[in-house]
């Protein structure tokens, strides 16, 4: 059986590090916490669990505090969550076999990491994460913000998911501020993190900068598949919302050039062609994200919702508009088997029956 150190780093995070903890601390044989400024009571909660709570001083730099965690552990392996995250009770035994079963010569274990849920609490946007790895300077984080960690050697694929349940909002500035920072002091911008860049200033409001950071990033060699199909999506928002929509289509329709058509992207074309009232064409994507097969091994940004209940409501509008109300209602009641609770299924579904009573056979 493997040994397992859980390295976390944490500020002011009193309302969620005992909720973390609890499912943690049962899959880990040392847990090392390093606080870095909090001004609440972290640093007391975490002491319940472990003597070993260190103090370091933020610097901007995500990596270098991950790493110093790192550095204390002292176990085969190590496992890193944020305050945020939450090990579920199935989870937890899931990972106690896990460390029963792991084959030896593993240097990664990659882990579903769900972000967004729909309201029964199923996922409804997740990607792999590297979670657990080797114990040895190979395994390190790099990069100040969105940091990760490179993938090399064996690598194993779980499961068993981590879930991300925030109660606070996080400061969005403070990445965006960390790639001003590295930008004035003639930082080198890996391609990963110009397309992070990218979408930060999207977020930001900046859709000029944003689309100029993401036109660098995709032309890039040394850009990750993944970013790239990915980057395509930030860039088409960020024409839209400039109200460029050739500008707009012309990125979505670039991301075909790298692989298979997405459900995510295959929604937006879908959106694109819907917004511009050109109903086949519509009906068409949103026919190729209903076939889509998820890129879930390739580390891809999973939305859940683009391989079925988006696709299926979008197309019960398209035949509607196009006056096929059978097949409309058909496509309603297939997004209803995805989202049994949606408003917009139900008042469809509303809609259908008041339909019939108006026009009978």
């Amino acid at each position: 059986m493997i040994s397992i150190s859980l390295c976390m780093i944490v500020r002011d995070e009193e309302q969620v590090l005992d909720r973390c903890l609890r499912g943690a601390s049962q899959v880990a044989e040392e847990l090392i916490i390093v606080d870095t400024g909090s001004e609440d009571h972290t640093r007391e909660i975490a002491g319940k669990y472990t003597e070993q709570v260190y103090e370091f001083p933020w610097e901007d730099d995500f990596s270098k505090a991950r790493n110093f965690s790192f550095e204390k552990a002292t176990k085969e392996y190590l496992l890193w969550l944020d305050a945020d995250d939450v090990i579920t009770e199935d989870s937890v035994q899931r990972l106690k076999e896990l460390k029963e079963t792991l084959p030896r010569k593993t240097d990664i274990v990659m882990m579903p990491y769900v972000t967004a849920f729909d309201p029964e609490g199923n996922a409804l946007f997740f990607y792999d994460r590297e979670r657990i790895v080797r114990n040895t300077e190979e395994y390190r984080f790099e990069g100040r913000v969105h940091e990760a960690i490179p993938l090399k050697g064996h690598i194993f694929y779980s499961s068993i998911p981590v879930e991300h349940r925030k109660s606070k909002n996080a400061d969005g500035r403070r990445n965006l501020r960390i790639y001003r920072k590295m930008e004035q002091e003639g930082v080198k911008f890996q391609a990963r993190e110009l397309y992070y860049y990218g979408r930060e200033l999207l977020n930001a409001g900046k859709f000029r900068e944003g689309a100029d950071k993401l036109e660098c990033f995709l032309k890039r060699e040394d850009a990750w598949r993944e970013n790239q199909i990915d980057g395509t999506r930030q860039l088409a928002k960020c024409y839209e919302r400039m109200g460029r929509e050739e500008e707009r289509l012309h990125a979505l329709l670039r991301g075909l050039s790298f692989d298979v058509p997405r459900g995510e992207t295959a929604c937006e074309l879908g959106r694109c062609f819907l917004e511009r009232g050109e109903l086949e064409q519509a009906a068409y994507w949103y026919h190729q994200a209903l076939s889509a097969k998820k890129a879930v091994r390739a580390g891809a940004f999973i939305q859940e919702e683009c391989y079925g209940y988006l696709p299926a409501i979008s197309l019960c509008v398209c035949y509607d508009r196009m006056g096929e109300f059978e097949k409309a209602e058909a496509y309603n009641e297939l997004a209803g088997k995805f989202q049994p609770y949606s408003q917009y299924y139900l008042q469809n579904r509303v809609y259908f029956q008041q339909r019939k009573e108006a026009h009978p056979v």
